[in-house]
């Protein structure tokens, strides 16, 4: 049996093949498997700087035929990647799920806490007969105008605050994150020290003032719990928020705040419910439609 070498290249004038190279390719092309020249080797594509093929053209006496031995070696920066690939696949997965845990967590206790502390409050008003109509509109009034208030106080501090002298601590959340949680994380927990202050105020004194302080607290928990939901889940995709994604309004929030992480309206938006009004201010409103589409496109693959 005569036998001669060539080397195969991905060169036109070289052996062409066409099959995909992946991480276990050395499962489906076995070193030293034997195939037939013309029906086997146009399957193969050799991939520049990731494998290396030697053929082996064998001509075997008995039936006068040519047969083609292919040898395979994967190099270290296929291996590499494809171990690298999969690490950081199993890193986002834990981290997602550890946000998530805390998301919840956090939800159904501040949730509970919030339901129980409204009812306590008034039944110990009510306890004498009388209902303070008054105490509980101002309750309820300034619950609703904390948390549409607290929009324009994100807005101003973004701008201000985290974008000026908070920007050691605010970068964090315009680079790649390293871990589930990043030190602009730091903000909610700052945010939720007035709202548990105003409510204990609020909880354990009677008057109308202490209820006003028990709304304010009260709207100021609801603002954060949907600013997580919206900002992190959401937009930023931190956990699964399900059919939130889905609600027209809050896709146009979610890609209006995503193109406050571009730069293109020099920041704009800073707020995050009212970010499609900022943009429509700015002009950007066909930019909105755009990232829009493709958050659309994105969520489909």
């Amino acid at each position: 049996m005569a036998t001669g070498i060539s080397a195969a290249s991905t060169s036109r004038t070289a052996i062409q093949a066409i099959a995909f190279l992946t991480p276990k390719i050395s499962t489906s092309i076995a070193a030293g498997a034997t195939l037939p020249l013309r029906r086997r080797c146009r399957y193969l594509r050799i991939h520049q700087n990731t494998l290396s093929t030697v053929c082996l053209l064998v001509e075997d006496a008995k039936s006068g035929g040519e047969e083609i031995v292919i040898a395979t070696a994967e190099t270290e920066e296929l291996s590499t990647t494809a171990t690298r690939t999969a690490e950081r696949a199993a890193k986002r997965k834990s981290e997602r799920f550890t946000y998530l845990v805390a998301a919840v967590m956090s939800s159904l206790g501040i949730t509970s806490m919030a339901v129980m502390a409204v009812y306590y409050r008034f039944a110990w008003q009510m306890e004498g007969g009388d209902v303070p109509y008054a105490e509980m509109c101002g309750t309820f009034a300034l619950s609703f105008g904390a948390a549409v208030g607290m929009e324009y106080w994100a807005r101003w501090a973004h701008r201000a605050l985290w974008h000026a002298s908070l920007w050691h601590m605010h970068e964090s959340h315009h680079r790649p994150r390293d871990g589930p949680f990043e030190l602009n994380d730091v903000f909610a927990i700052i945010n939720a020290v007035p709202a548990i202050a105003l409510l204990a105020f609020g909880f354990f004194n009677k008057g109308f003032f202490p209820g006003l302080c028990f709304g304010a607290g009260l709207g100021i928990t609801v603002f954060g719990m949907a600013y997580m939901f919206v900002h992190d889940g959401l937009v930023h995709r931190r956990f699964s928020v399900g059919p939130i994604a889905d609600v027209p309004y809050f896709r146009r929030v979610a890609a209006a705040h995503q193109l406050h992480h571009t730069d293109k309206f020099n920041g704009v938006p800073y707020g995050l419910f009212l970010g499609p009004k900022e943009l429509e201010e700015v002009g950007g409103l066909e930019e909105l439609e755009k990232e829009i589409n493709r958050r659309m496109r994105l969520a489909k693959n």
